[in-house]
Order: structure tokens, then sequence, then C-alpha cells
């Protein structure tokens, strides 16, 4: 130990500020909160009881008539927003459901803002692979899917969103030109107020298996690779969100997170809007089975993955953790 009396240490120590708890909360930079976060919430029209859904744990296809206490609980966790899933009750090859005044999440929509009013941001995701037999987002004919007649289909879903008291609509369907039509027929209908956060880009990834046996999506044939994004261009995103910014866009939003984290970070670098994130259910799930196996601390995981997600740059994070972390957060 006598031979570090004659070593020259520089002046600069690193782990001065490391040294405690309270020296690394006072001088930390990000720090994720429950504000940020958005709550996805799956209404389905057939369910008489919520219905767990085990891909997904902690999360129910949920009869309209419990929405209310779930989105109550969930402004006790002090989240400020929710993204609404519909599940109707029967499907058809154009999606009718979807833009129907009667449907399930119109009717969700309409039950909400009268019990919470403003207490909470309700958004609505504008697509209709949920409601299609085919499990497609567009219209399809020849086994293609049309752009330009889908567009006709997602204004009408759009407007009915709003008519219901959508605060915001997001249209997730890749489908060209979506973020313009969308706003038009939104003004037009005299709801300019109502914003959109635009899936600009929605990657063609293995992450939405859960999402999508939940909503009963999974396409019939085919994929998706035609019209959501392919994961190795990162140039072709920073085009589709310039493409929605000058269509109309008040969000941007990146799916999935985990992955593309760079696409985020290019995203906040460039553009002067909000930037979202979807934490989508195969990341939360692949946390959730490990946690489970005992291989990894899902706290720490959790807290750990939304705190990149903000690093990276995202103003907003959609997460199925929404629900878990409100205490957790209070403690970084």
């Amino acid at each position: 130990m006598e031979v570090l009396k004659f070593l020259s240490f520089p002046t600069v120590r690193m782990r001065r500020l490391r040294r405690t708890p309270a020296l690394r909360d006072l001088t930390h930079k990000i720090k994720p909160n429950p504000s940020d976060l958005i709550c996805p919430i799956f209404v389905d029209e057939n369910a008489q009881v919520p219905i767990p859904i085990k891909s997904i744990p902690g999360y129910s296809r949920l009869p309209i008539q419990y929405v209310l206490s779930e989105v109550r609980q969930v402004i006790e966790q002090g989240i400020k927003a929710i993204i609404l899933f519909g599940i109707p009750s029967k499907k058809d090859e154009t999606g009718s459901k979807a833009f129907a005044m009667d449907g399930v999440v119109q009717k969700t929509i309409h039950n909400l803002k009268n019990e919470f009013s403003n207490q909470i941001v309700v958004i609505t995701d504008v697509c209709l692979c949920e409601y299609t037999t085919h499990g497609h987002c567009g219209i399809v004919k020849d086994g293609e899917i049309v752009n330009d007649l889908t567009l006709q289909i997602l204004q009408k879903i759009a407007v009915s969103h709003a008519q219901a008291g959508a605060d915001i609509v997001a249209p997730s369907g890749m489908i060209d030109g979506q973020v313009r039509f969308i706003r038009e027929a939104l003004d037009d209908a005299g709801f300019n107020q109502v914003g959109i956060m635009a899936y600009s880009a929605k990657y063609a990834s293995c992450f939405y298996g859960p999402f999508r046996e939940v909503v009963e999506s999974v396409p019939i044939f085919g994929d998706r690779k035609s019209y959501q994004m392919d994961y190795r261009n990162p140039d072709e995103a920073l085009r589709e969100m310039e493409l929605d910014i000058n269509e109309g866009a008040d969000i941007i939003m990146v799916k999935p997170a985990l992955a593309y984290l760079d696409i985020i970070y290019l995203a906040k670098s460039k553009f002067r809007v909000p930037v979202a994130a979807y934490n989508v259910s195969g990341e939360y799930a692949m946390v959730k089975a490990a946690a489970q196996m005992g291989w990894v601390d899902e706290r720490a995981a959790i807290l750990e993955i939304l705190t990149g997600i903000k690093r990276a740059g995202a103003d907003l994070i959609i997460t199925y953790f929404a629900k878990d972390v409100e205490s957790w957060l209070n403690q970084l």
C-alpha cells in the first residue's frame, strides 16, 4: 500500500457522486414518472366477466361495464392516459364494427367521459386488424391491402371515436396518407381539437405475438411486412415521421421500444414534437416470464427498461407495466 503515496491521482473522481443513495438521487438526470405512462386497456364486447390474458399477466379482456373500475385504479396510480383496444362481437371483411356508433370502443369512450370527464386522456387505436375476419389492417382485394380504400374507413373510425369523446386518435395501420386523411376528416366534422398520435415508425416485429392473440388479429394469410416497416431501415423511419408531422400528427410514435431505442433517439434529436414509444406485449411478457422463473429481479428490470426508453428520448411510454410501477417509480 506504501506505493500509493507516490502515485498521482486525478482530481476528478467520478465515484464521489455515486457514493450514497442520496447523492445518486440528487444528481440523476433521467427519471420516468407515472404521468409519462399510457396504460393499454382491452375491451371485449362478448365478455360478461373479465377474462385473464395468460400471455399478458395482470391484464384481462374487460367487459364494457368493468372498464370504469379499471380506469379508476389507473388514475389512482397517477397515470394520466389510457389507450383503448376493442374486441367486437363480430367481425367482417371490412371491419364495419370499428366505426359503428354503438361499437365497443365508442360505448366505452362515452362511459369514460361521463364518469371522469377530463381526469383521464382517452386515446383510441384506429385500425382494422381487430375488426376484420382476415386480421389485416386494411381492406383486402385479391390478396393485397388496398391503401386508398382503407383510408376512407380509417376516416370513419376516427370521426366515430371523436364523436364519442376521444381526446386523441392513434392510427396504427401504417397506411400511406392516414394522418392527412384523418386530420381532414376530423376537421371537416368539427373536431379540430382532437389530437393525432401517429404510429409513425411501426416495425414488422415478432414482439406483437401476445397482443395479436388477445385481439384475435393474427392474419389468416401472409404477414404485415408490405405495410409495416423493415427493421433494417432506420432512414425510412425518419421519412415516415416527417411525413406524418407534415400531415398533421401532434405526437409521433416508435413501436416496439427495446430493439428500437436508436430510432427513438433519432426521432427526438430531429423533430420538435412529442415522441411516444410503445413498450409492446412481447417485451412485457419476456420480463414477466423471466421474473417468474427467478432469472431476473422484476422490479429492477422494469425500472431499468422504462428509464432506458425515457433516456433514449421518449416523452411518453405506452406500457403494460403502467399499472405496476407507481410506487416503484417514487423510489427511483
